[in-house]
């Protein structure tokens, strides 16, 4: 039986009219840069990128060696194809044009490089994501403000998740579909088409850490699921956190759960922890692809209106059933205020 690599995948997509050549061009480009982050992700102290860079990004944060790395290795393998417009990226203060000297092409990608990467030292699966927008038309040189779409707006995501292997997982829109890197080709492989989301879960990802910060209807949530099986949700529940959003979330579309990043009063002037262009938008693409749900715990992520490159949101995803159990605890709440 013949194996289904991703070019392949790709180009059968194509001659379904779900994807044009240019975007089939555009997510194979990422799959080989991904394949190049890996390569170097799995090198560790070997290939001398432990450690920090000496650098910030734009939200102030203390840049990783493979931070710096991975966004090049991203911006590079994008700039001279043709297929892409501009990108913009979580380690950069705003979007970059492709070089004047290489073809235009009709869409805008923005990218996480390197997701979880304070794990990087202590070995723990770390990974990339990325979103796909269309570039405005007539828009010969898109800026900041033309990637604020919407996430309905997306027309492909996905994440690269580096641990005991390589795997992509990818939306362009029809399903969610994991590949499996095969090391000695060097390609990706179809390892499981449509993946699906359990409506219902007894389990929940969060950082239990804050929870002295948390509004009071995170407080009340989280205290019921604890409260277990004599509890008001009559069940148990088994929490995990691996502090990866990459490796929460795949383990969550593999098995289920609901991975949870609320906001918290720890510095009240950030509307979350998570970037809604880079981290929750395209995540919240593949999880809903796999039919389960991905709100800010009010309202539903992939509608909300972005006015910053850099936003941030609360993160609620998962088994459909559980996302919409911890929603109504806010509105409920919301509506009792």
């Amino acid at each position: 039986m013949s194996r289904t690599s991703l070019t392949r995948f790709l180009i059968e997509e194509q001659h379904a009219k779900r994807i044009n050549a240019d975007l089939r061009q555009l997510v194979a480009v990422v799959a080989r840069a991904c394949t190049s982050i890996s390569i170097a992700v799995s090198k560790g102290a070997l290939g001398g990128v432990l450690g920090d860079a000496g650098t910030g990004n734009v939200q102030g944060e203390a840049q990783k060696k493979l931070d710096v790395i991975s966004n090049e290795i991203l911006l590079e393998a994008n700039a001279w194809g043709g297929h892409l417009a501009a990108c913009a990226s979580e380690e950069m203060d705003h979007s970059q044009l492709v070089p004047s000297e290489y073809p235009q092409g009709d869409f805008l990608l923005l990218f996480d490089p390197l997701d979880g990467s304070s794990n990087i030292d202590v070995n723990v699966s770390v990974g990339t994501i990325f979103s796909v927008l269309r570039a405005p038309k007539g828009v010969d040189k898109p800026g900041d403000e033309h990637f604020l779409q919407a996430g309905t707006q997306q027309v492909a995501a996905g994440y690269c998740i580096y641990g005991p292997s390589t795997m992509l997982v990818l939306t362009v829109g029809h399903g969610t579909h994991a590949f499996t890197l095969d090391r000695e080709t060097g390609e990706f492989v179809l390892t499981q088409r449509g993946m699906q989301v359990p409506a219902d879960t007894q389990e929940f990802a969060i950082n239990m850490s804050n929870q002295r910060h948390w509004e009071a209807p995170m407080q009340g949530y989280v205290t019921d699921l604890l409260a277990g099986k004599e509890g008001v949700r009559g069940k148990n529940f088994n929490m995990r956190w691996i502090a990866s959003m990459v490796a929460d979330v795949h383990r969550i579309l593999t098995r289920g759960g609901i991975f949870i990043y609320p906001w918290d009063k720890k510095d009240p002037s950030k509307a979350g922890k998570l970037r809604l262009m880079y981290e929750a938008n395209p995540m919240s693409m593949l999880v809903e692809q796999a039919g389960g749900a991905a709100t800010n715990g009010r309202t539903r992520i992939l509608d909300i209106a972005p006015d910053q490159l850099h936003q941030r949101v609360p993160v609620f995803l998962g088994s459909k059933n559980e996302v919409a159990e911890a929603t109504r605890y806010h509105t409920d709440f919301d509506a009792k205020a």
